[in-house]
């Protein structure tokens, strides 16, 4: 997420009606809405500390909003009713008929009154959007920072359904709700127009995203490669999209029941794999692993073994920690105690053993760190600089590049914490 974003997303946030919407919501509803909020305010601090990578960047870099021209005619409806859209920048030189799609996060809503709340904010109105944004990390268009994708077609699509661009109109019963489910009819639209002005001839072609985006791409991965020329090297990149069906500290499957929500509210099973469908309840079917053992397509996972998304929301989830022993460590992980480090641990431990499952395919590529973050990719200070987070002396960039360019096999997976110095881990106490 780029620094123009966070600025204008938590500007127009409207907070003085925050503490009333949540008042109405479930416990894990308020869990995902309020730490969505922090991940805007961490990712800020970040920028923030190192001010030198915001005014290295070209103003050629900040790219305007394109809203669709037949969003109304078609249906492709943000929850609130308006224009979905993308941001496009033009490839040049040898990348012009290569493309990299970001598809955007920000988690989900599960329920009338959350979808509602959201759509008071750009995560469900483009009345909310910011414009122009700036393209930064595996978007920048410099060399420097983004050595083998600078000069490719670059679109970040900007998300606005709630339901990782997965919803359906026909779960829309409930009248006057005034909400729109239409995630699938927004991937549908937006990827139209882009074949439209010149994807159709793409030789080369990433799709990306970030959390809610992550699990967004491995959603619509391989329906991409369909998309696109069959000669075409088509791949998949899911950033901090991983997540996992765990249980809380409290023996609870908080994320479980979410999903189940989010699934049901919103019609998402439609747009799931099919044989996965036959064996299972659609919720478990929303569950990254479950998709990825499906897809055909090649994919890359980059993903912290300590992701602070998923220690605030599946393992350590609001109302689950009545004593408040976890309450510095949630906020810092130099705050975690040795009992409270064996738990990130086991936890670490339950992501690789999920992911091992995929180790024997060569097209699926890893670079799982072990960073107190979340999604990592759209930042100049995590893809590509002297600072960024290495596996193996690799950056997250040299590493998905030699995994897209099929330069090696990249199964890249990092010893625990801390061992590895030029992690950029969060220190929510600061934010």
């Amino acid at each position: 997420m780029s620094p123009c974003s966070i600025t204008s997303i938590t500007n127009n946030l409207p907070l003085r009606n925050l503490s009333t919407s949540f008042k109405k919501w479930s416990t894990k509803q308020y869990t995902i809405a309020a730490f969505a909020l922090l991940l805007f305010f961490s990712y800020a601090f970040l920028i923030r500390s190192n001010p030198h990578s915001h005014h290295s960047h070209s103003y050629s870099n900040l790219i305007p909003f394109t809203p669709l021209t037949n969003f109304k005619q078609i249906g492709a409806l943000c929850l609130d009713g308006s224009a979905p859209g993308y941001h496009f920048q033009e490839g040049f030189g040898s990348g012009s008929p290569n493309w990299l799609l970001h598809l955007e996060g920000g988690g989900w809503c599960s329920s009338v009154a959350s979808c509602s709340y959201r759509k008071t904010t750009a995560l469900g109105s483009s009345h909310y959007m910011d414009t122009p944004v700036l393209f930064t990390g595996m978007l920048s268009s410099l060399p420097s920072q983004n050595p083998d994708f600078f000069n490719w077609n670059k679109v970040k699509i900007r998300y606005c359904d709630g339901a990782s661009f997965a919803g359906h109109p026909e779960s829309e019963v409930r009248k006057g709700s005034g909400l729109f489910f239409r995630g699938q009819i927004i991937w549908e639209t937006i990827m139209n127009e882009l074949l439209s002005i010149g994807m159709s001839k793409a030789k080369k072609a990433l799709l990306t995203g970030c959390s809610a985006g992550g699990l967004a791409t491995l959603i619509h991965c391989d329906n991409f490669r369909q998309l696109l020329p069959k000669g075409a090297t088509v791949k998949c990149l899911a950033d901090a999209g991983f997540f996992l069906n765990e249980k809380d500290i409290l023996g609870n499957s908080t994320m479980k029941s979410f999903y189940q929500d989010v699934v049901q509210l919103q019609g998402v099973a439609k747009s799931l794999h099919k044989e996965c469908l036959a064996k299972m309840e659609p919720s478990k079917c929303f569950f990254s692993s479950e998709i990825l053992k499906n897809i055909k397509t090649p994919v890359f996972l980059v993903h912290p073994a300590y992701d602070f998304w998923q220690i605030h929301n599946i393992l350590v989830p609001q109302g689950s920690d009545p004593h408040r022993r976890w309450k510095s460590c949630r906020l810092n992980i130099q705050s975690c105690d040795a009992n409270l480090m064996d738990t990130l641990n086991n936890f670490r431990s339950s992501l690789l053993k999920t992911v091992n499952e995929f180790q024997q395919r060569k097209d699926i590529g890893m670079f799982i760190d072990s960073c107190f973050i979340h999604c990592q990719t759209l930042m100049e200070e995590t893809w590509f600089s002297p600072n960024s987070p290495k596996i193996n002396d690799k950056t997250i960039a040299e590493s998905v590049a030699d995994w897209f360019f099929d330069r090696q096999v990249v199964k890249l997976i990092d010893c625990p914490y801390p061992c590895n110095p030029t992690c950029h881990n969060l220190d929510f106490t600061r934010v």
